[in-house]
């Protein structure tokens, strides 16, 4: 009988499933919520709310694989894990390096919407040289609150999330008791625009990942990291699904709008409502940064422990037991991306890489699962491969909308990745011959 690989590291076990769940809920619920109800209204009107559950279940079946994949593997890397045991080191590289450039995009992305947003509740315009000072200031303090130790980010990450969902929630409430939100299942009126709004909300369940890349710090990652994906996925569908209920009932102009739950708030509760969900967007996209930065920053150390990247990256700080120099690492180039590029652009190639990724997950699978057959505490999933065909199928769905010029940036990136590979076997076979001599 196979059984789990289990691997000793320097970090501290110390995340609950409780703080496992923060970090994908928090990767999932970012910005995008504050801003998609409208072009979800604009295309589906009264069937949107349901387009957020249809999306729900179609990411199902890629989070079954991924608590599936979950099971069999107590360290820390994810992806970089299950693709590398299943068919071989430079491809569980390119997954973990996959993985890095989605998230590293994500944050870039995020970052120039956080800035954003505070010159929204600033009530002006900010200059391109405070712009730099902002983006530097939130990338450095994300750095320095995810260095200084693990309880510390998560008590933070806690506090922002409990911030961010207050708002969504009393929206939710205070809309449930003064209206009457069509939750009946009305008829699509257009099958096209339909299956545009499905493509568009379902980018609103990504992020889930950061749970099973910190797997190596997590208690007890084989049982945890499992139910906190299914129970991220749960809270995100009920809770998008009033959301959106919610909006299309208060606000008769919800599909024109540039502030869907702003305008919302403001309808149900008033101007300071207004005010409220504006700061509730501020809180959600930090929350998202902070969690993305845990766990992205883990990548390049399981990469440096797998002798695929310069030693340095896997170095812990003797007092916090954190990836020091991975996290750093981290937060110069999302500084660097953040004042170079734009946000829709950052977006994009994240979603694309992201995509990639999930299917060579699931392509691990059916090696891993006969592999880790008898394994204890595995999750089986009922169905035998049916669940993995559809994963694979939803993936391929939306892969058909990408642009060519992405693919292209993309395969840019990926060839960086194998550069850099092959750099860091270079580097440790030169190491390993002095070591012969």
């Amino acid at each position: 009988m196979t059984t789990i690989i289990n691997v000793q590291e320097p970090v501290l076990r110390t995340l609950s499933g409780g703080c496992l769940w923060l970090l994908i809920i928090n990767g999932m619920i970012g910005a995008g919520i504050f801003g998609l109800p409208a072009e979800a209204a604009r295309l589906a009107g009264a069937f949107s709310p349901w387009v957020f559950v249809i999306c729900g279940l179609l990411q199902l079946p890629i989070m079954l694989c991924y608590a599936q994949l979950a099971s069999y593997f107590t360290g820390t890397g994810g992806p970089v894990l299950y693709v590398g045991t299943a068919y071989g080191p430079i491809c569980g590289f390119q997954a973990g390096w996959c993985l890095y450039v989605a998230r590293l995009l994500a944050f870039a992305a995020n970052v120039n919407l956080l800035v954003d947003s505070f010159a929204y509740l600033a009530g002006g315009t900010i200059g391109a040289g405070w712009r730099a000072v902002l983006l530097f200031g939130v990338c450095s303090s994300l750095s320095v609150v995810n260095a200084v130790g693990v309880r510390g980010a998560m008590r933070c990450l806690s506090a922002l999330t409990v911030l961010k969902f207050a708002p969504l929630i009393a929206l939710v409430l205070f809309g449930l008791l003064k209206l009457r939100p069509n939750l009946h299942l009305p008829t699509p009126t257009d099958l096209h625009d339909l299956g545009a709004a499905v493509l568009l909300v379902i980018y609103a369940y990504t992020g889930f990942e950061s749970g099973t890349v910190v797997a190596g710090e997590a208690r007890d990652p084989q049982r945890d990291v499992p139910r906190a994906l299914l129970a991220g996925l749960s809270v995100c569908v009920g809770l998008y699904a009033l959301i959106q209920a919610v909006s299309v009932a208060a606000v008769d102009s919800l599909a024109t709008s540039t502030r869907p739950l702003v305008d919302a708030a403001a309808a149900l509760m008033g101007p300071w409502a207004a005010l409220l969900l504006a700061a509730a967007a501020v809180v959600s996209i930090a929350a998202n940064l902070l969690g993305n930065m845990f766990s992205t920053a883990r990548i390049t150390y399981r990469l440096a422990l797998e002798g695929q990247l310069p030693r340095w990256f896997a170095s812990v700080h003797s007092t916090y037991r954190t990836p020091l120099w991975s996290i750093g690492f981290f937060g110069a180039a999302c500084f660097l991306l953040a004042a170079t590029s734009g946000f829709v652009w950052l977006a994009g190639l994240s979603v694309l890489t992201r995509l990639a990724l999930w299917l060579a997950c699931i392509a691990a699978l059916p090696r891993l699962k006969t592999q880790f057959a008898g394994a204890d505490r595995a999750v089986r999933l009922a169905g035998g491969n049916l669940v993995p065909v559809l994963a694979a199928a939803v993936c391929v769905a939306l892969l058909l909308q990408v642009k060519l010029l992405a693919y292209a940036s993309v395969a840019g990136l990926l060839a960086v990745g194998s550069l850099l590979y092959l750099a860091g076997r270079g580097s440790t076979l030169k190491q390993s011959t002095r070591v012969g001599e």
